[in-house]
């Protein structure tokens, strides 16, 4: 029996890194597993000493393969990993799959087209410089790929056309993710007092947001759907294996999804087979949000959702090309309402145009249409959004300008993701960091109109900053082989 070690890197950017599981590698987990392959799972999420786990670890360990997801965030954490594990184990092959991968894979293939620029090149090579392989895409079929002897550096599975890309009708057929894996119960979040977890309905968003990241990936761009049964056998399943009765829907908008009306059906029957109560939140897109779908949401058990309204200034929404209106997200925020669902605003500063003005314009909304909770980040380029992707050289070394439609530039410093991380989201009791400006206002100020924003509406509207967790501490002595079974897990 063959056998591979996944890692999890932490996230330290998170007030609370055991809230969500990340569900993509326990995906490949699954598939490995049901290959016969013999998996070693190790979830750093929330550890403080880490790259101890991974050394004690990897000196026990006969695997000859190692196997990291990340996110952009998490990057410096897995560059951290690699580095460590080329140290004790130097023979064993080490593949990095994830987001991030696949938002550099899509960026430099867009500069490769176009001829131009380097600045996607140099990230990618970046990668390579820690790892083997590089995995861009699905991971579920790819990782085959890049276990095989002859693996290439790259494997390129972000194309509809490619063999290894999940279609919308294979999804069905893989196996639930690999939650076995991993200490389910040290991950703790609730949704209205019940005991939640989180769920991917959908892969997939259509928009076309200058600032979202994945515009060239089609792993993240085509939406592919999980039919309304395969997502509840799911939901059932959780619910008989560990007693969930809350789920968290980690789709980016799950009213892309025609069928949310019959889906939200399917969900209220099971629990009234099971003789519970579902409470459920996710993500909604709020032009397309209707009274029909909020009102088959509430009786599935939605209490929350999540919109992106982004800003509360027209103009900015017309420059990300939100295609959203103001009275758009009014209208959403007002339908929620009315059926007894409450609403959490995702807001971003620091777009192409940003000013003092456009901020209280979004003070200004916040403060009128009063969602129940909000939060407000600085943007960041990321490798594979139109911010990062169109921008060009500026004036001065390392900068970066991208100019929007209508004449509006964002100013860029150039990052290395590989080591920082501290653009990412910030914690409210140590202060934001933000790598961006505009002609209006500069990095400093985008950084005081955010904590001005935030603390001012918070204690207006009442809302508290959520708590932050303290970090786990992995205790390791001489000697010691196996790690404990909150952070190391095998498949037998």
């Amino acid at each position: 029996m063959q056998t591979i070690c996944l890692i999890i890197p932490p996230s330290p950017f998170l007030l609370d890194e055991r809230v969500f599981i990340s569900l993509g590698i326990l995906k490949v987990a699954a598939v490995l597993e049901r290959s016969g392959w013999r998996v070693e799972m190790l979830d750093l999420s929330g550890v403080a000493n880490y790259l101890d786990a991974v050394a004690d670890h990897a000196a026990a360990s006969e695997a000859p393969f190692y196997g990291i997801t990340a996110t952009t965030p998490q990057m410096p954490a897995a560059a951290r990993i690699a580095e460590t594990l080329r140290r004790v184990t130097p023979s064993a092959r080490l593949i990095l799959g994830g987001p991030h991968a696949t938002l550099v894979h899509a960026a430099w293939r867009r500069e490769e087209e176009l001829g131009q620029l380097a600045r996607a090149k140099r990230a990618l090579s970046g990668l390579e410089h820690y790892f083997d392989v590089i995995v861009a895409g699905d991971g579920e079929e790819a990782v085959f790929a890049a276990l095989a002897p002859d693996a290439p550096r790259i494997i390129d599975a972000d194309g509809r056309h490619s063999p290894l890309f999940l279609k919308r009708g294979t999804l069905d057929a893989l196996p639930f993710p690999a939650r076995h894996l991993i200490d389910v119960g040290s991950y703790h979040y609730t949704i209205d007092g019940m005991n939640a977890t989180s769920i991917i309905a959908q892969l997939g968003c259509p928009f076309n947001c200058g600032f979202c990241a994945g515009r060239l990936s089609p792993m993240l761009r085509h939406i592919r759907t999980r039919s309304s049964e395969n997502i509840v056998e799911e939901m059932v399943h959780l619910y008989t294996t560990y007693g969930y009765t809350g789920f968290m829907f980690y789709d980016d908008e799950l009213n892309v999804n025609k069928e949310l009306v019959d889906l939200m059906q399917r969900i209220d029957g099971a629990q009234r087979d099971l003789g519970t109560e579902w409470r459920l939140r996710g993500f909604v897109k709020a032009e397309l949000f209707t009274e029909e779908q909020a009102a088959a949401m509430y009786r599935a058990g939605f209490r929350w959702l999540l919109v992106g309204f982004e800003s509360g200034s027209p103009r900015i929404l017309d420059t990300i090309k939100k295609r959203a209106t103001r009275e758009d997200n009014t209208r959403c925020l007002e339908i929620a309402h009315r059926h007894g669902i409450k609403v959490k605003a995702l807001m971003s500063i620091g777009h192409p145009g940003e000013s003092r003005e456009t901020v209280e314009e979004t003070r200004a909304w916040i403060e009128e249409t009063k969602p129940a909770d909000f939060d407000v980040t600085i943007i960041t380029p990321y490798p594979g959004s139109p911010y990062y992707d169109e921008a060009l050289p500026g004036d001065v070394p390392g900068k970066w300008v991208y100019t929007a439609d209508n004449g509006d530039r964002l100013y860029q410093e150039e990052i290395d993701y590989t080591q920082s991380a501290d653009y990412y989201k910030g914690d409210p009791n140590d202060g934001y960091v933000s790598h961006v400006s505009t002609d209006f206002l500069s990095a400093e100020a985008l950084i005081r109109e955010r904590d001005a924003l935030e603390r001012n509406l918070r204690a207006l509207l009442k809302i508290p900053f959520n708590p932050s967790a303290a970090a786990l501490t992995y205790e390791h002595s001489m000697g010691q082989t196996v790690l404990p079974s909150r952070i190391l897990r095998v498949s037998h």
